[in-house]
Parts: structure tokens; C-alpha cells; sequence
């Protein structure tokens, strides 16, 4: 696809508000959904940022509110070690180049994930889950807020 923007730091980057949309498709039976809200990435006493994700998911027609919480811990070289709310290990970050492949193994499915920053105000993520109980992708993509 082109052009990546480079991230020197990934935790200065996201500090802050982004308005997000959220493409949900089930490749098994082709059902659709939408999420639509707002992430915040705020600093914590670690150096860290606690992201908080909050909006409405619209899944076969029926809106429900969604929410979940993430911590961005620093890691080496401008890059971070994302974790689950309740301290479990998610996935590493290096946007040093501007885009970034990472793994996480959740049962006996598989999240392949892949972040691309398109410039200093907007991101977007590519999610696809595959297993025995899952067929999913997500695209997410992020625009700076203020």
C-alpha cells in the first residue's frame, strides 16, 4: 500500500482522543457489524497509557453499547507492550517504521493484526481472527480528535 508514517514513539503518538470506526465481518456466514466511538489514551503513573475504548456496536441491525480497556506499557525503543485490562499479554507495538504484523493466540483461535499510521492524525488496524470458533475480520481506522 504505499507510504507509512514512522513513529519514533508509540506512546507519545496515541496519547490522546480518536474518534474510531469499527468494521466487524463474520467471513463464515457474512454477517456485518459496525463499531463507532471513542478511544482515549491516557498517561498513567507507570508511563504507560491506559486506552479506553467506549462507543456503540451495531451487530445484524441491533445497537448495543461497547466498551473495553487496554494498558500500553513502554517498551524498548519507542515501542510498547500491550496488555489486557487485568495485566495478561496481548501483543507488542513498534511503529518505528510506521507499521507493525503482531500475534495473540486466544484459545484455540488465532488474532493476526496489522497497524499501519497514515500520518500524524490518523491510523487504522486490520484484525483477522481464524479458528475453530471464529472467522472474523476487523478494520479499525482512527482519526485524531482536537
Amino acid at each position: 500500500m504505499g507510504e507509512f508514517w514512522p513513529v519514533p514513539d508509540v506512546l507519545v503518538y496515541l496519547a490522546g482522543r480518536w474518534r474510531v470506526t469499527r468494521s466487524v465481518r463474520d467471513l463464515a456466514s457474512g454477517a456485518e457489524g459496525e463499531f463507532t466511538g471513542t478511544t482515549e489514551f491516557r498517561t498513567e503513573e507507570t508511563g504507560g497509557l491506559l486506552h479506553h475504548e467506549s462507543g456503540i456496536f451495531v451487530w445484524q441491525g441491533v445497537p448495543r453499547p461497547a466498551e473495553r480497556t487496554l494498558r500500553f506499557l513502554p517498551g524498548p525503543g519507542g515501542t510498547a507492550d500491550v496488555r489486557f485490562a487485568d495485566g495478561r499479554p496481548f501483543h507488542d507495538l513498534d511503529l518505528t517504521s510506521g507499521r507493525h504484523r503482531a500475534g495473540h493466540p486466544c484459545s484455540a483461535d488465532l488474532y493476526r493484526g496489522e497497524f499501519t499510521v497514515l500520518d500524524a492524525d490518523h491510523w487504522r488496524t486490520v484484525w483477522q481472527v481464524r479458528g475453530p470458533a471464529k472467522d472474523l475480520v476487523l478494520r479499525t481506522g482512527y482519526a485524531r480528535e482536537g
